[in-house]
């Protein structure tokens, strides 16, 4: 069986989801599929060609068989006979031949119809605001990019291709058994349904075991994800379960076997039927043929009975694939609809008609009275006001969950508020050019991500044209510059998938220095230090806190000394500013901000008295 977005090799029958989805064929649909075929009509129009001509051309060798019986084995003509041949032959060769020419050509099509689709697909998949990644299956996003496309090419090249091949050699088979002899003709045509009858049966039968082997496969794969992954066979040694999970493999390993030997066995059983089946026609052509010919039609020659007899075979085939097409067809259209899909989503984060540039970038930001829910159930944040200056800092604190976090996602317009505005530069945000926008705004986030590549080619993202004096100015602002030292290629180690050969606070270090290379008018750090240990929490805060003296910057924090280091800092709670100055004034309230700080600012301030010496860190990171 192929994955998701495949569907040949099921048999010809639809599973019970197929048929609960079975899309609405429509003109528009129809009309919409067509639209990607249409930059390549001249070369639809040659396969067209090239399929009607390679398909009467795969008919002609059964019709000289019969010439080679009558005119050049009964008529004893040698010279007749190795020339009928010799066309047979080179009628067989040409049609093979084309066919490469329209395999090739129609693959041709399909790739480039799949290139086009998936090119607009990735970028509409850039545009979708970030609500559509949170909300959204990323297994599915991707199998609609690979998958679901791929089908289209299977579609193009199998499905279409095999309607207009079928059909003609079907068409001009039955054309010519009625101009070779109507009554013998209309013989053949009543053996078909015997044998499309026994391979509906059978497929029907495959079908069945087929999915239940996949099933079993599936619970195959689960036991060995589970128990042979690091932590599942940590887990399953130390409670010793070896034994239990053995004999569970073991059942489903021999229900495994008995399923494919079911399958097997019931693919030879229908070859026995089908090959039975198979005989009765050209027997049954050759008895009334040979009747005929022997007591009503002298004119009916053993030649004539042979080109007929060659033509059913050729019908069985197209006859079968004709009879299933319905379903390659629903699911073809399944296919494309599962990519309109996507394709219709709207695009929530508009690039605006007129997009406005600020005349200088300062970061200077703005809420006026913001409003923001995810949804309609719990609204997020309630009239938010406040206006960082340019220059200035301001932090951010809260409970979690408060509404943090969606504040700042609102700036970059990763979301489009639901009331009120965000002003940047003094400009509406949703008013702004997105690219001039956002190339301002540098956000440190807590979930760091690299690519798997070099430290270097992780910098370079936010700034191809740095040269290596800007790339190590970044570095050692942002406190990462000995590290990088100390590595054999320096710039050049790799920090593997998503920075796996780095530890928490290496990874955090390089994300400062890439934004820090991005020379933003505004930067945030969004907890830029909360799932690391003391020392990498220590060596992040001596980078930060020179860089938020020099620009621009909100922070939101857990650490008492990010928060003193800012100009101003704003308590939220349940979506709304509850209140806002100095630590020395908002400590004494009694408020929000003071059990915070009795909760968690006071807990991280003692944790800072025992950060180790510089050698004492240099030793736990060699050790890490």
């Amino acid at each position: 069986m192929r994955g998701p977005g495949g569907f040949h090799g099921r048999g010809g029958f639809l599973t019970d989801e197929e048929k609960a989805n079975r899309p609405k064929v429509t003109w528009p649909l129809i009309k919409r599929i067509l639209s990607y075929l249409k930059p390549y009509w001249k070369q639809m129009a040659l396969v067209l060609l090239i399929i009607v001509v390679s398909s009467v051309l795969g008919l002609l060798p059964s019709v000289l068989t019969g010439k080679i019986i009558d005119d050049g084995l009964i008529g004893r003509d040698l010279k007749l006979l190795i020339t009928l041949i010799l066309v047979s032959l080179g009628v067989t060769l040409g049609s093979n031949l084309i066919k490469v020419g329209e395999s090739y050509l129609n693959n041709w099509i399909a790739q480039h119809i799949s290139y086009d689709m998936r090119n607009k697909m990735y970028r509409h998949l850039q545009r979708m605001s970030q609500r559509f990644f949170t909300s959204s299956n990323q297994g599915d996003i991707i199998t609609r990019m690979t998958s679901d496309i791929s089908g289209v090419e299977r579609v193009v090249t199998n499905t279409f291709t095999s309607i207009l091949s079928n059909t003609i050699t079907l068409v001009a088979a039955i054309v010519i058994m009625f101009r070779q002899n109507p009554i013998l003709a209309v013989v053949g045509m009543l053996v078909i349904p015997l044998f499309v009858i026994p391979t509906r049966m059978a497929g029907k039968t495959r079908w069945k075991l087929t999915r239940e082997s996949q099933e079993c496969s599936d619970e195959m794969n689960g036991i060995l994800n589970e128990t042979l992954s690091v932590s599942g066979q940590l887990l399953v040694k130390l409670f010793g379960k070896e034994d239990y999970e053995y004999s569970k493999y073991k059942t489903v390993n021999g229900k495994m076997i008995r399923l494919n030997l079911k399958e097997s066995m019931a693919g030879r059983w229908f070859m026995v039927i089908i090959t039975t089946f198979s005989s009765i026609g050209p027997m049954l052509l050759y008895l009334v043929g040979g009747i005929m010919m022997m007591k009503y039609d002298s004119n009916l020659s053993v030649g004539d009975i042979s080109v007929l007899v060659a033509l059913l075979g050729r019908m069985y085939g197209p006859v079968n694939s004709l009879l299933n097409i319905q379903v390659e067809w629903i699911r073809s259209m399944a296919l494309f609809t599962r990519i309109f899909e996507y394709f219709d989503m709207p695009v929530e984060i508009e690039q605006p008609e007129n997009p406005v540039i600020p005349e200088r970038s300062t970061g200077r930001v703005e809420f006026k009275n913001v409003d923001f829910a995810y949804d309609s159930e719990r609204q997020i944040l309630k009239n938010v006001s406040f206006t960082l200056e340019s220059g200035h800092s301001v932090a951010i604190v809260g409970p979690s969950g408060s509404g943090k976090s969606t504040m700042i996602n609102l700036i970059p317009r990763l979301y489009d508020v639901q009331g009120g505005a965000v002003l940047f530069d003094g400009v509406d945000v949703r008013e702004q050019d997105l690219a001039h926008l956002r190339a301002n705004i540098g956000i440190v986030s807590q979930e760091t991500y690299l690519f798997n590549g070099t430290i270097r080619e992780n910098l370079l993202y936010a700034n191809p044209d740095a040269s290596e004096a800007e790339l190590i100015e970044a570095c050692k602002k942002a406190n990462i510059y000995d590290f990088v030292e100390k590595q054999e290629k320096g710039l050049d180690a790799i920090v593997g998938n998503r920075g796996l050969k780095l530890s928490g606070g290496e990874k955090q270090r390089i994300s400062i220095a890439r934004v820090l290379l991005k020379n933003p008018a505004l930067l945030i750090f969004d907890e830029a230090t909360s799932a690391l240990d003391s020392i990498s929490e220590q060596k992040i805060q001596d980078a930060i806190d020179p860089i938020i003296k020099e620009r621009t910057s909100i922070l939101i924090a857990h650490r008492l000394s990010t928060i003193l280091a800012a100009d101003e800092i704003l308590v939220v709670k349940d979506g709304e500013i509850v209140e806002r100055g100095v630590h020395s004034e908002l400590v004494k309230r009694g408020g929000t901000y003071t059990e915070l700080y009795e909760t968690q600012f006071s807990k991280a301030l003692a944790r800072q008295e025992f950060v180790p010496t510089e050698t004492e860190d240099t030793d736990y990171l060699n050790q890490e």
